[in-house]
């Protein structure tokens, strides 16, 4: 039986964690917050943004990227806290985001609103260049959410939520994307957001199924962590990598006027045997 211990309770929708320095980093959509917190709990607001979605990446010189996706925009953290635009992403409506090694983001976005009631479409991925250029570089999956590039800036991983697998590209010197493929068709699994370890493995995080899972290439599932609540995203970090952390709350539908149930976030976290690698 795993244990799980809770790092730190009574937050709202919280996702995108984010293990960076010696803190790991969250996103709290309910309270428009981008919060810190050390190993012993202690908890810091760094950015504060009116936005859901709301998630984050870290450059390669260690800035801090935001999605704003009512207004469209990529927001970058400066080393005073300030926000500035690093790039205008065209429309509203994007989800998740992910850098590579080299200044390239990823950036992507359901093609509808299910929150407002809309009908279903694909969604897509951009790429955002490091001199602030936006270009569309795949489309058509089904409900595009959490995503993680290996080491080496080689693969971008794509959690396929409504299509129940993870998709693979090819990213090039140039950061354009080919070879798309299916790297695990996931069963009965819902991937929400996701990291890579040291082993080549994908953890995802999954919200109906209220769990964590470790799978190969190719779907095998090699470790199953149980949770009393969704889970909507993890990140293996802490001092030797090896702690998975997970933002978890109580899912109550996308239709409603709140997710989750108020105060029902946490972050928790659990040890696991291989470290994290690649981005985040």
């Amino acid at each position: 039986m795993d244990e799980v211990r809770t790092l730190l309770d009574g937050r709202g929708l919280v996702e995108s964690p984010r293990w960076h320095g010696d803190r790991l980093y969250f996103s709290d959509w309910s309270a428009g917050e981008v919060v810190a917190v050390g190993p012993d709990g202690a908890d810091e607001v760094v950015a504060r943004v009116a936005s859901l979605p709301l998630c984050t990446a870290w450059l390669p010189d260690g800035r801090m990227v935001i999605v704003s996706s009512p207004d469209g925009r990529l927001l970058r953290r400066e080393p005073d806290g300030s926000l500035v635009t690093h790039a205008d992403l065209g429309r509203p409506g994007w989800n998740d985001v992910v850098a590579d090694g080299r200044g390239n983001v990823y950036v992507n976005r359901a093609g509808f609103d299910p929150m407002a009631g809309e009908e279903f479409a694909p969604g897509a991925v951009a790429l955002v260049r490091p001199d602030g250029s936006v270009r569309e570089v795949a489309d058509g999956i089904a409900f595009p959410n959490g995503m993680a590039v290996t080491p080496g800036d080689s693969t971008l991983i794509v959690a396929d939520s409504y299509g129940g697998c993870l998709v693979a590209f090819d990213i090039g010197a140039d950061g354009e994307l080919s070879g798309r493929r299916t790297w695990a068709e996931l069963g009965d699994g819902v991937p929400d957001g996701i990291c890579v370890d040291a082993e080549g493995a994908v953890w995802y995080a999954d919200v109906p199924n209220r769990r964590c899972v470790r799978v190969a290439e190719g779907g095998e599932v090699l470790r199953v962590v149980d949770l009393d609540r969704g889970g909507f995203a993890c990140v293996l970090g802490g001092p030797d990598g090896t702690t998975l952390f997970v933002t978890a709350a109580e899912w109550r539908g996308m239709t409603e006027a709140e997710p989750v149930t108020p105060g029902s976030g946490r972050v928790l976290a659990v040890e696991v045997d291989v470290p994290g690698a690649g981005r985040p």
